[in-house]
């Protein structure tokens, strides 16, 4: 197995301590919002091989897996996913509300990657929104109690609650939650809060950000929201989702098409390794409304906060419905056996709390190793480990 070196992204939305209070270093002053565990191109995490075909030192693990991609993934999870490990994993630290978007399904993301391609538009130009072919369901998992918001609510419950606020620019699209079945009515009402005219939508916003102020409750969060985003259309938008508290050790599912958003909180996040986001607002970021309208699903749903399964050998299990990821936590107790880690499939180990022992490496908190498939590995000592693999 292999100790990983990661890199922190200091996206302006990230805490500026809650990842360095988890690594246990002083904080620098900058945002550091996620840390990324794998081998996505953008920031591959390093590792050191005693030996190799350049000799020993610190090299990606993209270059790592691209050298020997059965011993290091496993046959069976090549033939699933390719040569390429098909997850990531991160360290995730929000000190502000991230943007409110979606992802792409497959399909999708195939078509839209092929037709900017052809369409020759750079793949890190700021406008591009297809970065890769491939879909992003992701789950993040709470290690603080952790803000988000996930899937819309039912239209009279958007309704009420815009209503609360007593702005009157804000009646149509009460009317329009009240008046029209649902996926329709939750269409033509964020459609139409997306293309107002910005100057009246600003105005409309900072109205709402002073009624939810004077309001509180359930209307806090989005008077939070507005704080950080003043005058965005992503604030009246955001009203339309379900606002979920998870607590430590518990986790959201985001499959394709669920419009969702982070807003504040420490946790896991594992998602099939692509980076195609589509935004709304919220956001400095590029936003594609138009292609966002396409992709978004427009049912109401309920926020489903999944809590570990647990089996016998120790490992609690967040299931989801797909196979490029399986995210699982083993709490180990003070003076418990040792569990039997060995897989067919790749896998990364991320300590989140105590010391345990991953073989004979000791883990600190925010410390990880890569396990290539097959390899013999056995965890010991005190502490949380979070295990990231496949599903073949």
């Amino acid at each position: 197995m292999d100790r990983l070196s990661n890199t922190v992204r200091p996206y302006a939305w990230g805490s500026t301590t809650a990842i360095p209070e988890l690594l246990g270093t002083a904080p620098t002053g900058e945002p550091q919002a996620e840390m990324w565990m794998g081998a996505h191109p953008g920031a591959p995490s390093r590792l050191t091989r005693p030996a190799g075909p350049s000799g020993p030192g610190e090299r990606p693990l993209t270059d790592v897996i691209a050298a020997d991609p059965e011993r290091e993934l496993g046959p069976a999870a090549v033939r699933a996913f390719g040569p390429r490990l098909p997850f990531l994993l991160k360290l995730l630290a929000a000190g502000a509300p991230l943007s409110l978007q979606v992802h792409p399904d497959l399909t999708q993301a195939q078509e839209g990657y092929a037709d900017e391609e052809r369409r020759g538009v750079p793949v890190d130009a700021p406008h591009r929104t297809y970065k890769d072919a491939n879909h992003k369901p992701e789950l993040i998992c709470a290690l603080t109690p952790f803000d988000g918001l996930c899937g819309f609510r039912r239209p009279a419950e958007a309704a009420d609650l815009i209503a609360a606020l007593g702005v009157d620019s804000l009646k149509p699209y009460v009317d329009l939650l009240r008046a029209r079945p649902e996926d329709g009515a939750l269409r033509e009402v964020l459609t139409a809060i997306l293309t107002a005219d910005p100057d009246e939508m600003a105005h409309t916003v900072a109205d709402a950000t002073t009624a939810a102020e004077r309001l509180g409750g359930a209307h806090a969060p989005y008077a939070q929201i507005a704080h950080h985003y003043p005058g965005d259309p992503g604030v009246i938008a955001a009203m339309l989702l379900n606002y979920v508290q998870l607590q430590p050790g518990e986790a959201m599912f985001l499959g394709a098409g669920v419009p969702h958003a982070y807003l504040g909180g420490l946790g896991v996040e594992i998602m099939a390794n692509s980076d195609n986001v589509l935004r709304c607002g919220l956001t400095p970021k590029h936003v594609d409304v138009p292609e966002l309208l396409r992709i978004v699903r427009f049912e109401a749903t309920e926020p489903g906060i999944l809590r570990p399964e647990a089996s016998p050998s120790g490992e609690e299990l967040y299931e989801t419905p797909v196979d490029e990821f399986r995210l699982s936590r083993y709490v180990l107790p003070s003076g418990g056996a040792p569990a039997d880690l060995t897989a067919a499939t790749p896998q990364i180990l991320l300590c989140t709390a105590g010391a345990p022992r991953v073989g004979e490496t000791g883990l600190a908190p925010g410390e990880s190793v890569f396990v290539p498939a097959d390899e013999t590995v056995e965890v010991a000592g005190t502490g949380t480990l979070f295990r990231a693999t496949v599903v073949v």
